[in-house]
């Protein structure tokens, strides 16, 4: 896979950016995209799949994804989210003879032709942050719209535009992620796939012992936490506890009965409850509108 360098001139080029929709409950993915992508969360929730961990998706999230790398979206049910996108490289790559769209994506990961996947960035880019004025954003994407076609000679004259608009917003882009303030503590995302690997093994500890395992004060912990993930630590478990019942209600033909066994709930009717506090339906009425 082709990595960038110091000494190798960038010239950032923008393929494809869009507004996109996920329909209730669509799954994107296990997939690869061979540019570099950027999505901010414009409305509705969801969930990201990437480096081994689940990430809370919500209005304002901003996520840097670099070529290569395997990522899975996965809309909430309900509430599903929508979110301003754009591909790019941080040097021209010439993908015409992979395919006839100017930003590909790889579903079937073992065919994936590394020679096409992009240059990395020479710096380290945070890949999950949060911003506040989401509108904003949504206005600097919407400034290089493009298709997602290979251009030809009449689309010149726009594209150089849509590229000065693109070089604009990669600018407030990269100055908001490489900004030290805008960066989530790494120990978080490493106790996130504790906390859900404890999850699955039904040996969930309490708020305390976590917090305490990081030896940080309470009100920093919840801090941290909060803006790692949108949630509090009671309810990042609760969301990833009913998203794992909701998953097995689709792909399983369980009973409630036998998911709130499999999935350490203390009773059927705590998780019919809690499920139904999440979602506003019984995991009954859930899986008959879904399948």
């Amino acid at each position: 896979m082709p990595k960038m360098t110091s000494h190798i001139p960038l010239h950032p080029f923008v393929y494809y950016a869009t507004r996109y929709p996920f329909q209730p409950g669509q799954i994107s993915g296990p997939r690869i995209c061979y540019s570099a992508s950027i999505y901010l969360i414009e409305q509705g929730t969801g969930k990201l799949g990437m480096n081994g961990i689940t990430y809370m998706m919500k209005p304002g999230t901003l996520i840097y994804i670099p070529a290569g790398k395997v990522h899975r979206w996965e809309a909430d049910s309900s509430s599903p989210m929508v979110h301003v996108c754009c591909y790019f490289d941080w040097r021209y790559v010439d993908r015409s003879s992979l395919s006839p769209l100017a930003a590909p994506i790889c579903f079937d990961l073992p065919k994936l032709q590394s020679e096409y996947v992009g240059p990395a960035y020479p710096l380290e880019i945070h890949e999950i942050t949060y911003i506040d004025k989401i509108q904003v954003w949504v206005h600097l994407f919407e400034g290089f719209y493009k298709s997602n076609e290979l251009g030809d000679s009449h689309q010149f004259r726009r594209d150089l535009k849509v590229q000065g608009y693109f070089q604009l917003f990669l600018e407030h882009f990269l100055e908001h992620t490489l900004s030290a303030r805008h960066r989530i503590d790494p120990r978080i995302f490493k106790l996130l796939d504790r906390m859900e690997q404890d999850i699955l093994n039904g040996q969930l500890r309490t708020t305390q012992a976590y917090q305490e395992e990081l030896q940080l004060s309470r009100g920093y912990f919840h801090e941290i936490f909060k803006k790692a993930t949108g949630f509090t630590p009671t309810q990042y478990v609760q969301v990833y506890r009913i998203s794992l019942i909701q998953a097995d209600l689709l792909q399983t033909d369980l009973s409630v009965t036998e998911l709130a066994e499999k999935h350490h709930f203390a009773s059927i009717h705590y998780l019919s409850r809690l499920f139904h506090k999440m979602t506003g339906e019984t995991p009954t009425e859930y899986r008959a509108r879904n399948r």
